[in-house]
């Protein structure tokens, strides 16, 4: 198995398709519910990549896309700290922070070392000084966000992005 991992920094139509392809799959099991639908994750992937520091990671397994991760810079007004549960200490949004808005892999490459191989890479070039994720806390009966644990991540606060997603936990850790 050789997975090649691409970055881009411009949302090319191709990308952009194989984000989708790879979304669609990883998340089948939810598509039902509108948070989860192809057309609501389309909406959110085009906004995100206008924002400050778009960069997109995505693995092949020869032509093959199989997972990705996506984020962009916070900025200190952003409303992803604004939607936060409870308040943040005085200054913590001031701080330089990625924050990545999506990984996802398909199954049978799951447990490899490729969704570590992604993250990593797509931190590899960055400049902030911390990133952010938010993960379900439910999904994989709590085995996602202790993967996330495993990787240097802390559990910070909690949010719901919109009325139709699920309650998620804001996780952080300072870049190594």
């Amino acid at each position: 198995m050789t997975v090649e991992l691409r970055h881009y920094t411009d949302l090319t139509p191709d990308a952009r398709q194989d984000l989708l392809d790879v979304y669609a799959v990883v998340r089948a099991p939810l598509l039902h519910l509108a948070n989860y639908r192809v057309e609501a994750f389309a909406e959110r992937l085009d906004r995100h990549a206008t924002e400050p520091g778009f960069e997109a990671v995505i693995a092949y397994d020869g032509t093959a896309a199989i997972g990705y991760a996506y984020g962009n810079t916070l900025t200190a007004d952003d409303r992803y700290w604004k939607r936060m549960t409870e308040p943040l200490p005085h200054g913590f949004t001031e701080v330089s922070t990625l924050v990545i808005k999506e990984i996802g892999l398909r199954t049978p490459w799951r447990g490899t070392g490729i969704a570590r191989r992604i993250h990593d890479d797509l931190l590899a070039g960055r400049t902030e000084e911390r990133v952010t994720l938010m993960v379900n806390p439910l999904a994989g009966d709590g085995k996602v966000q202790s993967l996330y644990e495993s990787w240097g991540y802390e559990a910070i606060n909690n949010q719901q992005p919109s009325p139709e997603s699920p309650r998620l936990t804001a996780m952080v850790r300072v870049r190594s």
